[in-house]
């Protein structure tokens, strides 16, 4: 996510919107009663006005400015509520919805920017996105390219050697070609995950040339209608790109709550209110780890300025504030209470 204005005192924020991961985050930090403004599509009438004029529906684009009362997210972000700011053709109190997609450029304003949302923003900005292969291929062209927070960088295209006589007779194995590249473009980048993407049945054939090649335990199957230069943006658009990166923010999430139950057993940890906030006022905090779980519940019981007080603390302190939102980490978490903290020294030396 790109941050494009910034204006705290007046509680507002204009970003754009440079992945689907963006859509997520954004999800999160858009709240009911907030202000969602920018450019957007809109049916508008045309004429009617009297006699037997008879009006005409168009879309244009037109700034809106509306009051949150609804959000939607799957694979889009859909945002909805009534107008409060409009051209002189479209009637203030209209209903109205933002769809929030890649590319889109909104203002979100709040009464109030909490710890919670300051953070959610902060990790969109900075998020640094899994170590991504996308290998697009058919039977005669492959794509290589490697996923980046504005979009991808294309590595390679690599040509299929197809014999004109008969589409399936191959002067060379180039579904061979393909795994070996990728398994040398592993070796350099060490990636995360590799999208295998294809129109109908050819992954299978690159899929049969892995054979027990270990690359494999990397490998996810997407589907492309074909092989061009919008590609990889279709791609960028499937659904599996979202399971990966979830998959991805799952792992580093476990991989802290582990450690931070390690350390609780070594009394380097604390868990618990009012545990954490005594660790806060004797600044012996290094790291906060929250759950999202507890953050809503909190939220919807009317209790949320809390834990805004104890995240607040541990900025203060300088200290990382950790929320930690998938479901296998937010559930080992939540049987800790939901909120819990590692240390900067260990006080109990017994």
């Amino acid at each position: 996510m790109k941050m494009i204005h910034k204006d705290l005192k007046h509680g507002t924020l204009k970003v754009k919107v440079d992945s689907g991961q963006d859509l997520w985050y954004l999800s999160n930090i858009i709240e009911i009663e907030d202000s969602i403004s920018g450019m957007t599509e809109r049916k508008v009438k045309i004429g009617g006005g009297s006699g037997d004029e008879k009006s005409k529906v168009t879309r244009r684009n037109v700034f809106l400015k509306i009051i949150v009362e609804k959000i939607d997210y799957d694979t889009s972000l859909r945002v909805s509520g009534k107008i409060t700011e409009a051209p002189e053709d479209i009637p203030r109190g209209d209903y109205h919805t933002f769809d929030i997609n890649e590319g889109t450029i909104v203002e979100i304003s709040k009464v109030k920017w909490t710890t919670y949302s300051l953070k959610k923003l902060d990790e969109a900005v900075t998020n640094q996105l899994a170590n991504i292969l996308i290998v697009a291929f058919d039977r005669e062209e492959a794509i290589f390219a490697i996923l980046k927070n504005n979009g991808h960088e294309t590595l390679s295209v690599l040509k299929g050697d197809v014999s004109k006589k008969d589409m399936e007779e191959k002067k060379t194995n180039f579904y061979q070609e393909i795994h070996l590249q990728l398994r040398e473009y592993d070796k350099k980048y060490l990636f995360d995950n590799i999208i295998l993407a294809s129109p109908a049945f050819w992954k299978e054939y690159v899929l049969k040339e892995m054979k027990d090649d270990p690359i494999i335990k990397k490998i996810v199957l997407a589907t492309c209608s074909s092989i061009d230069d919008g590609t990889i943006n279709e791609i960028l658009k499937r659904p599996e790109l979202k399971t990966v990166l979830d998959k991805d923010r799952a792992t580093k999430e476990l991989k802290i709550v582990e450690e931070l139950l390690g350390q609780i057993s070594k009394d380097n940890a604390v868990y618990g209110l009012r545990e954490v906030d005594e660790k806060i006022k004797s600044g012996n905090v290094s790291i906060l780890l929250i759950s999202e779980n507890l953050i809503l519940r909190m939220k919807k019981e009317g209790s949320y300025e809390v834990v805004e007080a104890i995240m607040s603390g541990v900025e203060a302190l300088t200290s990382e504030v950790k929320i930690i939102s998938s479901e296998d980490a937010m559930k080992k978490l939540d049987g800790l209470t939901g909120i819990a903290a590692l240390q900067r020294w260990r006080e109990n030396y017994s």
